[in-house]
């Protein structure tokens, strides 16, 4: 993977439990899985220190360990959670990919095996937060709280809450406002699924454009990824226009630049 420094592990053979049909449950069966490490291997080829490194044979005995205690129908689903497990536990992981063999796979044809392979990283996400009802201060704090305790997002950053004026419809009470940055698994369209579930918990309802909102969650940039689709445009369409996005995210993130205008967030906000 380009940017990153390679770890491999290949063909580790681990007798295990996965599989659709009972037997393989019951029975176990032999898989083989092949592991690349994505990290930066820089400092420990300078200081000669496991502790700048991945130890490989821990990675080894903590993939062989989980493969044998939990039991899954799909090899799809074991290797994710394999990936999840090792981005989660190694803090100088940035990146894995997990390929996983199925020698004794119940096809009834004659093939060496069957296989899945992924790849999965953490993500930078930018985040924007507002309320202007109710307890605002409650539903931004609800929202802060729902990133921070999935088990696919870590090292979440938020900005001080800032009270704002209305944007778009004036006629309405001021906002509560903040931003945050997080580490996150999760894909951009699973992103923005996992941020209605946020608005939804708290009683969001759509009526009007730019209307009043017990809590909105807007993603503001994903790594430095350019997104056209039908219900996702990244980064947000309208944040450079915006300074109650701009203020708080020049607080945690000033020198994050904007993928299409080439401009820093701190640039965009002494602009606006």
């Amino acid at each position: 993977m380009k940017g990153y420094d390679t770890i491999k592990i290949e063909n580790l053979q681990v007798f295990a439990n996965h599989g659709v049909f009972p037997e393989e449950t019951a029975l176990g069966q032999k898989f083989v899985l092949s592991l690349k490490l994505y990290t930066d291997t820089r400092r420990a080829g300078k200081t000669d220190d496991l502790k700048a490194s991945i130890d490989y044979g821990d990675v080894c005995s903590r993939a062989t360990k989980f493969m044998q205690e939990h039991t899954y129908k799909l090899i799809e689903a074991a290797a994710e959670k394999l990936a999840e497990m090792l981005l989660w536990e190694y803090e100088l992981l940035s990146g894995v990919t997990v390929e996983l063999k199925k020698p004794w796979a119940p096809i009834g044809l004659p093939v060496d095996f069957a296989a899945v392979e992924i790849t999965r990283f953490w993500h930078r996400a930018y985040m924007a937060i507002g309320s202007n009802m109710g307890d605002k201060k409650a539903y931004l704090d609800g929202a802060v709280k729902a990133f921070k305790d999935s088990p696919l997002c870590k090292n979440l950053k938020c900005s001080t809450y800032m009270a704002t004026e209305p944007y778009g419809v004036t006629d309405q009470d001021e906002f509560l406002n903040a931003c945050f940055t997080v580490d996150t698994l999760m894909s951009p369209e699973e992103l923005l699924d996992f941020a209605h579930e946020a608005e939804n918990a708290a009683g969001r309802v759509r009526t009007m454009r730019w209307g009043p909102r017990t809590l909105d969650v807007d993603i503001i940039f994903y790594d430095d990824e350019v997104i056209s689709e039908e219900h996702l445009t990244v980064p947000h369409i309208d944040m450079q226009n915006r300074d109650f996005v701009l203020k708080p995210l020049a607080e945690i993130a000033p020198g994050k630049v904007h993928p299409v205008l080439g401009k820093t967030v701190q640039q965009l906000a002494a602009e606006l």
